[in-house]
């Protein structure tokens, strides 16, 4: 039977290096393979560190259920009290029409629509759209350049943008994210990585993981890359963006981690949100974070990023086995670094891919279909 180490050592043509555990219980098998940079000057480590990206999303939507155990937030709650940009927000009367032709909201923004990307902001199957275009041109593409603008700035460019569907009625990646963010430092008064270092990370023993990669862990900081017609182009360096705080903490995808700190964020999770014998959140809200909230209708739009799959907070939800990994319930997300975080919770599985070679789409890399399969055998 193939290894881990070995099924990794295929890859290695097409990206540097990878990192992999595949957690069953208490066991866990890990792998290490390739280099750190494409020099291949730095050997790959356990305890290498990576740009997670999307991977933020399942550890903020955590976050924001905390707010909810303690009583700060609702899950039906319009977001409007904490981030009043958004109290009077406008549609586009078709998805398709001018950013001009607008209408007001139904019903408010709520708590729950950010949390299941139902709040009317962020990527369509259709890129084009007019709406989605205004979106990227007051925001940036969160994969281009970091963005220089605080949360504060942020948020009243979003306001002036209007929503591509009505609160509730359509899923859209990645803005609810970056705005679950924005939320969880109004109401907890303090900065978001304050905030999930002390709730979250420090609890979890996720030393690791943050926005900012100290100075005496950039020896294990990955280089990364994107694949372009001449191969790879070095994109970020252990030096560059994450050497400093960022001016806005991206809740869709500003973390670095490893893979034993994602590890213990899915057993938080495998464990109905307990660590170390201390309860971090409900059981309630580690179910409704792993349970699809979408209509049958809403999946089928949003096939071009979820591949027929829900989603719950933060993260997919298996609804349907049509691939050998796919079971009912599994929960976890990808990040566009070339990154995936996955858990199935009847079996407690628990599964870590880390690459440093970004995906040039939403489809996932052959990398992970075939790791996928293997961590499901």
């Amino acid at each position: 039977m193939t290894s881990l180490t070995e099924l990794l050592t295929r890859h290695t043509g097409d990206v540097p290096g990878a990192v992999a555990l595949v957690a069953r219980g208490d066991q866990v098998e890990s792998a290490a393979v390739g280099s750190a940079d494409a020099e291949g000057t730095v050997p790959m480590a356990r305890d290498s560190l990576f740009r997670i990206a999307s991977l933020t999303k399942p550890i903020v939507a955590a976050a924001v259920l905390m707010l909810v155990d303690d009583g700060e937030l609702a899950l039906d709650a319009p977001v409007a009290r904490w981030l009043p940009e958004l109290a009077s927000p406008v549609v586009v009367r078709t998805p398709a029409g001018p950013v001009d032709d607008v209408v007001p909201a139904a019903r408010p923004i709520t708590v729950a629509d950010l949390l299941t990307f139902r709040c009317g902001y962020g990527f369509a199957a259709d890129m084009g759209l007019p709406a989605v275009d205004l979106l990227f041109q007051v925001l940036g593409h969160p994969a281009a350049a970091p963005r220089a603008l605080s949360p504060d700035e942020w948020l009243a460019a979003l306001a002036q943008v209007p929503l591509l569907h009505q609160p509730g009625q359509a899923w859209l990646y990645d803005t609810g994210s970056d705005l679950q963010g924005v939320l969880i430092a109004r109401v907890a008064g303090r900065p978001l990585p304050e905030f999930l270092a002390e709730r979250l990370f420090e609890p979890l023993g996720m030393a690791d993981t943050g926005f900012t990669v100290p100075t005496a862990a950039l020896g294990r900081f990955t280089s990364a890359y994107r694949r372009g017609e001449e191969g790879l182009r070095l994109v970020d360096s252990p030096e560059g963006r994450w050497s400093a705080p960022p001016p806005f903490p991206s809740g869709g995808g500003g973390l670095v981690s490893t893979a034993d700190d994602l590890l213990a964020f899915a057993r938080f999770l495998r464990d109905e949100g307990t660590a170390g014998g201390h309860r971090l959140l409900t059981p309630e809200s580690v179910h409704r974070m792993t349970t699809d909230h979408l209509t049958p209708a809403q999946r089928a739009a949003a096939r071009p990023f979820l591949h027929g799959q829900g989603w719950g907070f933060g993260g997919s939800v298996d609804v349907d086995p049509q691939e050998p990994w796919e079971v009912p319930g599994r929960y976890g997300w990808v990040g566009g670094a070339g990154t995936a975080l996955h858990l199935v919770p009847a079996t407690g599985t628990v599964s870590v891919l880390l690459t440093q070679v970004e995906m040039t789409g939403p489809e996932p890399t052959k990398l992970m279909r075939e790791f996928w399969t293997y961590a499901a055998s």
